[in-house]
């Protein structure tokens, strides 16, 4: 979807309620009042057009009370959207990769920081003057490998894309709930996870399959993080249009999870309940838009498009909506503006200081930086062929379409500042001392061109090393445009095997999002690294990793399969056939959380304990190598026996651990009996059944380094834990 929807954008009231002596100063501008009350002040002062009016994104404000447009709401999911040059990262399956939540809400943090300042400055948005509600992030999940979104999302597991997603939410919006810095909008609400025919198909997803898979990680951003908006997807589940399904936006949004913020749907998706819009057919739910718009709020989506401001007053006219009906979805926006404090003076908020001082600082460049360094995954490097010594290298020849200036960045950030390619990268770390010399060799998607490849092969003939930089870009996957096949595109195959013929001392560096079955390349090379769409410092950052300057400790946040042989087609949402690390019983290229590193570590003295609700698994980790580095430990279960089908492995816990060469620390990761619950269709809740559990510690899905288990003898709360914010 084009995201350039939901909600209005919450921009200052023109007129300072300090202006006005106390007397005639409206309530809902007293800020000493509750906000409910100062809500139910302002709704008691509009018309019901003009409430109408203020649930259509792209109204023009109200001046008879002083009311500014509601436009400009915008996106960061890697980087403030704006005319101005702001920092931008490397994409959100960068940020999976790193398997480092503190670091993720961190980097959340600066964005909403250059928000801010850009909101302060009243400068220019890709649309209008930046707003403080932003479409970010996505947590989505995944799922298929074909999916032409997944660098816009964390991974293709709950539990993960639940850790990123709270600490992305908690870094976008603040510690104050009730002073919010900018609120966050998680999309698409929920099963999206298909670009052909996104406007029209309907998800078949079981009950079970929702709750354990689907959902986990929504509850997550909203019951622990607070996001504040949330925007349901384009598609049906099970043939209710997620726009207009009461069981997904009221009866599990707000009455499971207690959601107090608003609800917008996708660009024109209520429009697309009774028509066709620019050649995309939607839902067809029905044939008469007011009938429609009525059910969307009946049903719990709050904000819509032009829409909303022209058919709910036609629709409470008509008796198919009531007007408490309407305000109650009006208080839902309101109640975020007031949290944002858009109707309080600019000198009340605690951000207002926020000067554009802080966009593209040192201190958020250096954060991009260390974002794409610790998101660097390497995926093969046979008898440490990596890192590359620069004393022993007096010429690189570096080739293919990703290693440009024209490397892929991803969608909806800032305007770029810079883009430091992988060629120039090399150029800056290795000085005049070695020839840096670069020929595309293959574009991402043309035809062979065997002159090109001829000169690219002329070149590395003639290097001591190869650094190829094959991948993909927005026109191979994107929003709209899934993937038919795993493998590299265009001429790149071929590309690289002429490479390698010329020069077998090459070095892969993928720059992609969803996976590559890059299995040849496997076969043959001595190294591959995923460096991603690596943001603007790029180019360094892979440069430093290839000569040792970075340890590459990065983790893969899916399943890289080697084909799409055994991956169950893209209309099967049911995910035990055979999606995911999970479920999937073949043998993967890389599995889900591989990622190497230039040091080994080691991994002894597993103890498990239960006491109570609770697991404690505690072991040993050393770094038993020659260089400084991080592993990330992974903690996996599997229920041996059980009167319900259940995953091959679990992720349940993590942690991103840093040590020393010779260094050794105990890790202990706890764990609540709670989340060892499976979803009981015949409770329709969860429940722990109690039996013995597996417990995995390794680097990977794959790579289990040890071996325990554990005897749950009581059902522990059937509700899956919160983490106290």
């Amino acid at each position: 979807m084009r995201h350039w929807i939901a909600a209005g954008l919450l921009a200052c009231l023109t007129v300072s309620s300090t202006q006005l002596p106390a007397q005639a100063q409206p309530g809902f501008r007293d800020t000493s009042r509750p906000i409910e009350d100062r809500i139910t002040d302002l709704i008691g002062r509009l018309t019901l057009e003009e409430k109408a009016q203020q649930l259509n994104h792209t109204n023009k404000g109200l001046p008879r009370l002083g009311l500014p447009a509601w436009g400009g709401w915008n996106q960061t999911l890697h980087g403030v959207w704006s005319k101005q040059p702001t920092t931008l990262f490397p994409i959100a399956t960068a940020m999976g990769a790193t398997w480092d939540p503190e670091l993720i809400h961190t980097v959340a943090v600066a964005m909403s920081d250059e928000g801010r300042a850009l909101y302060n400055a009243k400068a220019e948005g890709p649309r209008t003057t930046h707003g403080l509600v932003f479409r970010s992030p996505v947590i989505n999940i995944s799922r298929d490998p074909r999916w032409g979104r997944i660098q816009e999302v964390f991974s293709e597991d709950p539990f993960l894309t639940g850790r990123m997603a709270v600490a992305y939410v908690r870094g976008l919006q603040g510690d104050d709930i009730s002073h919010l810095k900018l609120a966050a909008t998680v999309k698409h609400f929920a099963v999206n996870n298909v670009e052909t025919g996104r406007q029209h198909l309907s998800a078949s997803v079981d009950e079970r399959n929702l709750f354990e898979y689907w959902l986990p990680h929504w509850r997550d951003a909203i019951m622990e993080a607070h996001a504040q908006s949330v925007m349901s997807s384009y598609n049906a589940i099970n043939g209710t249009p997620d726009a207009v399904n009461h069981y997904l936006l009221t009866d599990i949004l707000r009455g499971k999870w207690h959601f107090d913020g608003f609800v917008t749907d996708d660009l024109g998706a209520v429009q697309l309940l009774t028509e066709t819009r620019r050649n995309e057919v939607g839902q067809r739910f029905s044939e008469d838009p007011v009938y429609a718009s009525a059910m969307a709020i009946k049903a719990g989506n709050d904000s819509d498009d032009p829409e909303f401001e022209t058919n709910l007053p036609l629709a409470v006219k008509r008796g198919m909506l009531t007007e408490k009906e309407l305000d109650h979805a009006l208080r839902n926006v309101l109640r975020v503006g007031f949290r944002l404090g858009a109707f309080d003076p600019p000198e009340n908020s605690p951000y207002a200081k926020l000067g554009m001082d802080v966009v593209r600082s040192p201190e958020h460049l250096n954060l991009s930086d260390q974002l794409g360094a610790e998101s660097m995954t390497l995926l093969l490097n046979r008898q440490n062929f990596l890192p590359l010594d620069k004393d022993k290298i007096k010429s690189v020849a570096v080739i293919g379409p990703a290693a440009g200036d024209e490397y892929e960045t991803g969608n909806y950030y800032g305007t770029p500042f810079r883009k430091v390619s992988v060629t120039r990268g090399l150029e800056s770390l290795l000085g005049k001392s070695v020839k840096v010399d670069y020929a595309q060799g293959a574009g991402y998607t043309e035809p062979l061109d065997q002159k090109a490849i001829d000169h690219a092969v002329d070149l590395a003939r003639k290097s001591d090393v190869v650094v190829l930089g094959l991948g993909t870009n927005l026109r191979i996957e994107a929003e709209g445009r899934d993937r038919r096949s795993l493998d590299l595109p265009g001429a790149q195959q071929q590309l690289l095997e002429a490479v390698y013929a010329a020069n077998p001392k090459t070095v892969l560096v993928l720059e992609n999002a969803g996976p590559l079955a890059v299995t040849w390349a496997n076969d043959h090379l001595p190294a591959i690294l995923s460096a991603w769409y690596p943001g603007e410092g790029g180019g360094d950052t892979i440069a430093r990793t290839l000569f040792g300057l970075n340890n590459p400790s990065g983790h893969l946040p899916y399943t890289v399969y080697q084909s799409l042989d055994g991956v169950p087609p893209q209309n099967e949402y049911d995910v035990s056939k055979g999606y995911t690390y999970m479920y999937f019983k073949g043998l993967p290229l890389y599995p889900f959380g591989h990622g190497l590193s230039y040091t080994t570590f080691g991994y002894s003295n597993l103890k498990v304990a239960q006491s109570g609700a609770k697991l404690t698994v505690s072991f040993v980790l050393k770094n038993s190598g020659q260089r400084e580095g991080a592993e990330v430990v992974q903690l996996y279960t599997h229920q041996r026996a059980s009167s319900v089908y259940q995953p091959i492995k679990s992720l349940h816990a993590f942690e991103r651990v840093n040590l020393k060469p010779g260094e050794s620390k105990t890790i202990t990761l706890e764990l609540p009996v709670s989340r060892l619950a499976f979803y009981d269709v015949k409770i329709h809740d969860f429940r722990v059944e109690p039996g013995i559990f597996d417990i995995l510690l390794g680097s990977s899905s794959e790579d289990i380094r040890l071996r325990g288990e554990a005897n749950v003898r009581t059902t522990a709360s059937t509700k899956p834990p919160l983490t106290k914010h």
